[in-house]
């Protein structure tokens, strides 16, 4: 009995060790192949830097030959230019540095991402195209009706007509002038809803790059720095049209003209800035100022542009904006403008607006995602329009009207969410509204110009690359005096070469 014992025991022992053997045997396998896979991967990031080090080198070495092939060309062309006059004075250190705009990479070969560039280090100029075109449909008639403060689609970029509407044909010129300008030159073709092509030149200004004191100037024609999105372009809007309060505050086109803006960048520790703008103050880029409104009647009034007779008949912008980091991922952009100049009834009209811009983005993001914007602005305008003498002649016969005031409000409110590489959801809320009923609207009927109307917009955005997006969006509408009508909007767009940088 104790051999069979002791027999078992044996046996039950040496199992044991069989066992154990085996597991010891699989747990330094594991670790024999973790260590192999450690092993391979640090060789593999040892080949990679290794190759980008290299590749980085020769590079470099090319840039140093090229330079040195240009700066002997210059010395064989043009020896006299190394050897100053001995009668020329030395000059002066500027009191401030030159702001650098870089030139071009003559060693390197062109890229997709790179500008379309002619021209030397010092003066030369970047070539870009974008398009940007909507199809789409909509239960409204007036998608770009008769009244333009009463249509449905405020924007001249919006859709205009249901099926294809060509947004925004875009051709940007900019560059560096010299070590103290630089310049830029937006001309834009659209085709109406006849089949009509029409061009303009959007922008066409002229930027210092090197006053004292963090001062600029801006001159030339351009869009005005009031708000947030009247300075931008739509390729750079996040929805397919443009808010309904820029639209009948603004015009469609926006707030810009010919002029001059001086800003400070004001020395505090966050970021700070002081704009001044002087700019004329009639025509169809100022909307609720100078303009003839192609002869329709305004307010019940008509309204024409006038002539400068003093400084007093200029349009002046004052913005301030300021941005704060209220985190590493989170950032808050808070601004205030106004517009004041006369108007073509004889009298005076102010704008007032504050926007404000928030963005987080993940700590752990990449390519910039996933992140969360937030923007909103708010417009008050009072139209001080001038008594009217009335125009039986006219047709329809036009009744007199007295001086009264008129106010309008406005804002709309916009959330993103990029919640994936390439990917961004986002939604709008429009609302513009009266103050009150206006005298002349008692006299002539209710003007669906100020009419109180909302729009709610859902859409989603997918951008391939940096150089295309294609994004789709519903709209639905509520007017009074109109009804409720609903929009469906596909946008696409596609860059050549690229454009100038947009502010944050």
């Amino acid at each position: 009995m104790k051999l069979k014992n002791l027999l078992g025991w044996s046996s039950a022992l040496c199992l044991s060790a069989s066992v154990l053997q085996a597991q010891e045997t699989n747990e330094a396998d594991k670790l024999n192949k973790q260590l192999k896979q450690l092993q391979e991967n640090f060789e593999k990031q040892q080949r990679e830097m290794r190759e980008n080090f290299e590749r980085m080198m020769r590079e470099q070495q090319a840039q140093i030959d090229a330079l040195k092939k240009q700066l002997a060309t210059q010395t064989n062309t043009a020896p006299a230019a190394a050897q100053p006059a001995a009668s020329a004075p030395a000059q002066q250190p500027m009191t401030t540095p030159v702001t650098a705009i870089p030139g071009p990479d003559l060693a390197r070969p062109w890229r997709p991402s790179d500008p379309i560039r002619l021209g030397g280090a010092q003066n030369f100029i970047n070539l870009s195209f974008d398009a940007l075109v909507a199809a789409g449909a909509s239960t409204a008639n007036d998608i770009d009706g008769p009244v333009p403060g009463a249509k449905l689609e405020l924007g001249g970029h919006d859709p205009k007509q249901r099926g294809f509407t060509v947004q925004n044909l875009e051709t940007v010129f900019d560059g560096k002038v010299d070590p103290y300008f630089r310049g830029q030159a937006n001309i834009v073709l659209q085709i109406d809803p006849q089949g009509e092509t029409t061009i303009e030149a959007e922008e066409a200004y002229l930027e210092t790059m090197s006053l004292p004191w963090n001062l600029q100037v801006k001159a030339g024609q351009f869009f005005t720095e009031f708000g947030r999105l009247n300075p931008t372009h739509p390729h750079t809007w996040d929805f397919v049209d443009q808010p309904l309060v820029n639209g009948r505050f603004l015009g469609e086109d926006g707030l810009r003209s010919a002029g001059a803006r001086l800003s400070w960048l004001i020395p505090t520790p966050f970021y700070s800035e002081l704009f001044m703008t002087i700019a004329n103050s009639q025509g169809g880029t100022a909307y609720s100022f100078r303009n003839e409104h192609e002869d329709v009647p305004f307010f019940g009034r008509p309204s024409t542009q006038g002539r400068v007779k003093s400084l007093g008949d200029m349009l002046f912008v004052p913005r301030y904006l300021a941005s704060f980091n209220l985190s590493d991922s989170q950032t808050l952009v808070a601004g205030a403008s106004g517009a004041f100049g006369p108007n073509g009834t004889g009298g005076d009209t102010q704008i007032y607006g504050v926007d404000l811009f928030y963005k987080w983005k993940s700590p752990h993001q990449h390519a910039g995602f996933p992140f969360v914007t937030w923007q909103t602005e708010g417009m008050a305008r009072r139209f001080h329009a001038g008594a009217f003498a009335g125009d039986a002649a006219a047709l329809p016969p036009l009744a007199a009207l007295p001086a009264e005031t008129l106010t309008d409000y406005g804002f709309y409110s916009q959330v993103g969410y990029g919640f994936r590489k390439g990917w961004v959801a986002a939604f709008r809320g429009d609302y513009a509204f009266p103050e009150k009923r206006g005298v002349y609207e008692t006299i002539t009927g209710p003007d669906l110009e100020r009419a109180s109307r909302w729009r709610l917009s859902p859409n989603l955005t997918y951008y391939p690359s940096e150089f295309s997006k294609i994004r789709l969006q519903y709209n639905f509408d509520h007017r009074n005096g109109v009804g409720d009508d609903h929009s469906v909007w596909m946008q696409f767009e596609f860059l050549l070469g690229t454009h100038a940088a947009h502010k944050f």
